[in-house]
C-alpha cells in the first residue's frame, strides 16, 4: 500500500499537526506502508528531506504575515498529477484545507484516487479570534464543500463529530491522538531543572506549553497565573513556547520563566519537572499538550473542550471547567496549587488515563479509514469492467 500525505507542515516544525503526522508516519513505516509527502518548500533551504519517504514533492509556498515560519502551499495541481502518474498512491490523506489541499483534491479526482481528509485546525474559530467574525460563515461553507468532496473526514474527538455532522459535514469519523508513554513520563523529572527555576520539593511549579498567540486565550492564562500567585506567592510559573503574544504576556508576568521554543528532549523534562498544567485555550481541535502533560503525571486544569473534554473527568484525573467559565477556571487553578496531595493524586490518575491512547491503535483507525474508500473504488472499477 502507498499513501500520500499532503500537509502544510512537517518536522522540524513544532505544532500539533506536524507531531501527529510524524507519529503516524512512524507507525505506518513499521507496517511496511510506502509513504509520499507533499508540502510547501520550507523557508529554510537547509531543512532536509523528510526521512523515510518514498517520494517528497515540495511546492511553492508563502509565509503567513506575523508568522513567517507557518507556510501556506500554493496551487500545484500539475506537479501533483505528474508525481501521481509516475507513482500512483493507493489513497491520499489531506491534512490541509488550503490551496495546496484543493490542488491535491482536484488531482486525485481527475486520476480516480481515493481521498480522506483530516480536520486539524478550526479555521472558522480563528476568524473570531482575530476580529473577523463576519468571515466565519463563509469559511465554514468553504470547508464543508472541501471536506464533503472527500470520502471521510477524520476528527480527533466525538464532540467534534457531532458538531460537524450537525453543520452538514458528511462521513465524519473519530481518529484520536496518541502518546509515547515512555518519553512523556514522570521518570524524566529533573531536580536540577527545578533548582534553576527556584523550586524545591515544597514549591509547586505551574506549567503552560503552547503557541503564544491570540487564539490561545492568553488573557485568561495571564489572569489565572496572577490569581494563583496571589493564593500561593511561592508558586513557580513556567511558560514554554513562543509567538506574537509573548512580549505582552512576559511584561504582565515578570515572575514567570519564559523559555521560548525548546527541543523535544528539553520539553519532556519540563513536563516531568512541573506539578500542574494550566491550559485555558479553546481553539484546538485536540490539544496534544494536554495528553503530553497527563502522560507526564501532571494535574491539568482545562476547559471541557477537545482533549480536555475527551480525557479529563473532573476531580478524578484533572480539573475540568465548562467552556466560558473563566472565573471558575481561575478559582479552580488557584485552589489546586494550594493542595499538593490533591494535585499529586490527579497527576497519577492522569497518567493512567493518557496511557490508554497508543499510536499503534491510532494508526489502525487511520489505515482502516483509508482502506474503505479504496475498496469501494476497486469494487466500482471491477463492476465497470464486467
Amino acid at each position: 500500500m502507498r499513501i500520500c500525505l499532503v500537509s502544510e507542515t512537517w518536522s522540524p516544525d513544532i505544532n500539533g499537526v506536524a507531531h501527529t503526522l510524524g507519529q503516524l508516519s512512524t507507525e505506518l513505516h513499521r507496517r511496511g506502508v510506502a509513504l509520499q509527502l507533499i508540502r510547501p518548500r520550507p523557508a529554510d533551504k537547509t531543512v532536509p528531506r523528510a526521512e523515510g519517504m518514498e517520494a517528497e514533492l515540495r511546492v511553492p509556498g508563502l509565509g503567513l504575515p506575523g508568522y513567517r515560519q507557518v507556510r501556506i502551499g500554493l496551487p500545484a495541481t500539475a506537479a501533483i498529477e505528474c508525481l501521481w502518474r509516475q507513482q500512483r498512491p493507493s489513497a491520499v490523506y489531506l491534512a490541509t484545507q488550503g490551496p495546496l489541499g484543493w490542488s491535491a483534491l482536484r488531482a486525485a479526482e481527475r486520476l480516480g484516487i481515493p481521498v480522506v481528509s483530516g480536520w486539524h485546525t478550526n479555521f472558522d474559530h480563528y476568524c473570531r479570534d482575530y476580529g473577523l467574525a463576519w468571515l466565519a460563515p463563509f469559511v465554514l461553507r468553504r470547508l464543508r464543500h472541501f471536506h464533503n468532496r472527500t470520502a471521510a473526514t477524520l476528527v480527533p474527538t466525538h464532540a467534534q463529530t457531532g458538531e460537524l455532522s450537525y453543520q452538514g459535514f458528511a462521513n465524519v469519523r473519530v481518529m484520536a491522538r496518541g502518546i509515547d508513554g515512555e518519553r512523556f513520563s514522570p521518570a524524566h523529572r529533573d531536580p536540577d531543572l527545578r533548582t534553576r527555576w527556584g523550586s524545591d520539593a515544597h514549591r509547586p511549579v505551574a506549567l503552560h506549553v503552547g503557541r503564544l498567540a491570540a487564539e490561545k486565550n492568553l488573557d485568561l492564562l495571564r489572569d489565572t497565573f496572577t490569581t494563583m500567585l496571589a493564593a500561593h506567592p511561592d508558586l513557580i510559573l513556567v511558560v514554554v513556547g513562543d509567538g506574537p503574544g509573548r512580549d505582552t504576556l512576559q511584561r504582565a508576568l515578570p515572575q514567570a520563566h519564559f523559555t521560548g521554543f525548546i527541543d523535544r528532549d528539553a520539553l519532556i523534562r519540563h513536563y516531568a519537572s512541573a506539578d500542574l498544567f494550566v491550559f485555558p485555550s479553546i481553539s484546538e481541535t485536540w490539544g496534544n499538550v494536554v495528553l503530553e502533560a497527563m502522560a507526564s503525571g501532571l494535574a491539568v486544569v482545562a476547559f471541557r473542550h477537545a482533549a480536555g473534554a475527551e480525557l479529563i473527568d473532573d476531580d478524578l484525573n484533572g480539573v475540568s471547567l465548562a467552556v466560558g467559565d473563566e472565573a471558575g477556571f481561575r478559582e479552580a487553578a488557584a485552589a489546586l496549587c494550594q493542595q499538593p496531595a490533591r494535585y499529586a493524586r490527579l497527576g497519577r490518575a492522569a497518567r493512567e488515563r493518557a496511557l490508554t491512547y497508543r499510536w499503534s491503535s491510532i494508526a489502525d483507525t487511520f489505515l482502516a479509514t483509508l482502506a474503505q474508500p479504496r475498496e469501494h473504488h476497486d469494487e466500482a472499477a471491477s463492476a465497470c469492467r464486467v
